[in-house]
């Protein structure tokens, strides 16, 4: 089968982190809603299962804050910034499907508090800088 391109969307009013293909994206009120991005899920392939850690988990930047199922493997999902869990989506690990198929609407994984992000938000990239990047890796690529 030949390889299909990626085709997917980078919304621009959330920030972008490379080194894991997740997204957050800051609420009025101060709480982070956080997702894998659709270049992600295209990386990872179709989503199966979907595990948030529980309310009031601390995760570090780095470390798990759930876990995904593909057809191939489960998957440790890293977290772009360190945060306390407010809420997983029950709606996604109910229907993991919404994960893959609207990753940066219903699809959301954790809202969460940010515990560090005055220091760690540098480390995130604005949606133009996520665009090349992921043109840098799939050169066909193309953007809603």
């Amino acid at each position: 089968m030949a390889h299909q391109p990626f085709h997917g969307s980078v919304p621009d009013d959330r920030l972008y982190c490379l080194r894991y293909d997740m997204w957050v994206q800051m609420q009025d009120n101060g709480d982070v809603l956080i997702g894998a991005t659709s270049f992600g899920i295209f990386l990872a392939g179709e989503i199966i299962a979907f595990t948030a850690k529980p309310k009031g988990a601390e995760v570090a930047l780095g470390k798990g804050m759930g876990t995904i199922e593909c057809r191939k493997t489960v998957l440790a999902v890293h977290a772009p910034i360190s945060f306390t869990l407010l809420e997983g989506n029950e709606a996604a690990e109910e229907r993991p499907a919404l994960v893959g198929k609207e990753p940066h609407g219903a699809g959301w994984m954790v809202r969460a508090r940010p515990t560090a992000w005055e220091t760690e938000a540098a480390g995130l990239i604005d949606a133009d800088a996520y665009r090349r990047h992921i043109l840098a890796i799939e050169p066909e690529a193309r953007f809603e």
